[in-house]
């Protein structure tokens, strides 16, 4: 299965690289792609609420990533400011 915006030709050099790489370097990948989605996320909040304190969005992107329910449990004080 590949992305529908990813040609055929793209998509096997793509898994060809990923096949050629170790699985502590797969898995270094996976964390940055994952820290680069919550720095965007966290950038968008910051357009979309320029008022937000860093403290605010990092709640903001809490409350986003976790859901309503765990947030609350997490931070039970906190307010529930909108992503």
């Amino acid at each position: 299965m590949s992305a529908s915006d990813t040609s055929p030709e793209a998509a096997a050099v793509q898994l060809a690289v990923l096949r050629r790489m170790t699985a502590a370097e797969r898995g270094e990948l996976g964390v940055q792609m994952s820290e680069d989605a919550r720095a965007i996320a966290g950038e968008s909040i910051r357009r979309r609420h320029p008022d937000y304190d860093e403290q605010q969005v990092k709640l903001a992107l809490f409350r986003l990533l976790l859901g309503d329910d765990l947030f609350r449990r997490a931070w039970p004080e906190a307010p529930m400011l909108a992503a």
